[in-house]
């Protein structure tokens, strides 16, 4: 159809799997577009040169602590549901405690 776009319409429609990746791949484009618009607009191409390495820096720099909250967030869901399974009633006790169930004669 014309006028009809591949893309999803809301980042809901777009899998959670990869959000660190999709940050990092623009901020890549960023790191390669802005120099190129500084030399458009009569920046030297050493000040160009400069601000795609500032830039680059500030990304990988980024990317790591975005991974390492990543990793962080799913530490900590996972002790959550530990903590919730250990919570279960006999879950790991073996089940119900025999006590004494008839009189002894």
């Amino acid at each position: 159809m014309p006028g009809r776009s591949t893309s999803p319409a809301t980042p809901a429609a777009t899998p959670a799997g990869d959000t660190v990746g999709d940050v990092v791949r623009w901020a890549a484009f960023s790191c390669a577009l802005v120099p190129v618009v500084l030399v458009m607009y009569g920046t030297s191409f050493g000040g160009a040169a400069a601000a795609a390495l500032g830039l680059a820096a500030v990304t990988a720099v980024c990317r790591v602590l975005l991974r390492r909250s990543e990793r962080a967030a799913a530490e900590a869901i996972a002790a959550a549901r530990k903590r919730e399974h250990a919570k279960v009633p006999g879950a790991r006790r073996g089940g119900r405690h025999a006590g004494r169930s008839a009189p002894e004669e």
